[in-house]
């Protein structure tokens, strides 16, 4: 039994390190290559391009290059390129609009490689070629523009980039994708002051035409309502004593009801008067009276 698990750890172990071992070795000498998903592998023997692998998967190079599969990996070369999608932002491109405003275009694009062997052996630096290519036809596309229109187009602008762009990055082994300009901007710092200090104004004008015409129309209405509150005042005015009028005519047709009315009023406002009120008895009324003459001082003279 011991020997049985002694047998099966060293089974175990001389697998797991001898398959790994035997898979490096048959790379090593060139039997199979793995190729990973958007990428490519470009054999270069003795100066000559003798396999490009661009489909992913497994791949026997005995089958492909023959005896060259021995050496490949020994005397030559394999470039392993990745084909994914690829992006770039180049900051601030000096462009002069029709009117001479120095502004500045920050570019976006993506690129792919399209062509492996135009990308290794034609060009030293194709990606710096391509960025160069492309902040030139920016330049060139985009100079001389209207300044509302470099500001407001940016769809069309990118679309023109484009278009000049694509023929050319063939010739690097890449191929152009999406285009677009997503920023466009003064580089003068004193433009820019002028301008914010315009928009400010231009700002302060409207909110005091605004802040003006707002307090015109509540003039216009506060009068207009003054108005007809005045016209409806007057009427009512106008219309009081003939109410009053008519009510006392009907209550002058019958007396006694005109006679307690009056009576009503006369009490209502000594109630509401600031004057003393003195009740006297009817019984001692005379005698009350006799003694007020009796207490006035005769009149002088």
């Amino acid at each position: 039994m011991t020997g049985l698990m002694v047998g099966a750890v060293l089974g175990f172990m001389a697998m797991g390190m001898g398959v790994p071992l035997l898979l490096a070795l048959a790379r090593l000498f060139g039997v199979y290559a793995v190729v990973e998903e958007r990428t490519c592998r470009v054999y270069v023997f003795l100066g000559r391009v003798v396999a490009v692998l661009d489909e992913p998967g497994l791949h026997l190079l005995w089958a492909r290059l023959g005896w060259k599969a021995l050496l490949v990996n020994w005397v030559g070369r394999c470039h392993v390129i990745d084909l994914r999608l690829d992006q770039q932002y180049l900051r601030s491109l000096a462009v002069n609009s029709e009117e001479g405003a120095p502004m500045g275009i920050g570019i976006w694009y993506e690129m792919s490689i399209s062509d492996p062997l135009k990308y290794l052996f034609e060009n030293a630096d194709p990606r710096g070629s391509l960025a160069a290519n492309v902040s030139n036809a920016t330049v060139r596309c985009l100079s001389n523009m209207k300044l509302g229109r470099m500001l407001e187009s940016r769809h069309g602008m990118s679309r023109t980039v484009r278009a000049e762009v694509s023929p050319m990055s063939h010739a690097y082994g890449y191929q152009l994708g999406s285009v677009y300009i997503r920023k466009v901007h003064f580089r003068d710092a004193g433009m820019i002051h002028q301008i914010e200090e315009k928009v400010v104004n231009r700002l302060r004008q409207v909110t005091s035409a605004i802040r003006q015409d707002g307090a015109n129309q509540v003039s216009i209405l506060t009068s207009s309502a003054d108005r007809q509150a005045a016209i409806a005042f007057a009427k009512a005015a106008a219309l009081r004593p003939r109410i009053v009028g008519a009510a006392l005519q009907r209550i002058a047709q019958d007396p006694e009801v005109s006679t307690a009315m009056f009576e009503l009023l006369e009490v209502q406002r000594l109630q509401e008067g600031s004057a003393r009120v003195t009740l006297v008895p009817e019984a001692q009324k005379d005698e009350l009276l006799v003694q007020l003459l009796a207490s006035t001082p005769p009149p002088r003279g």
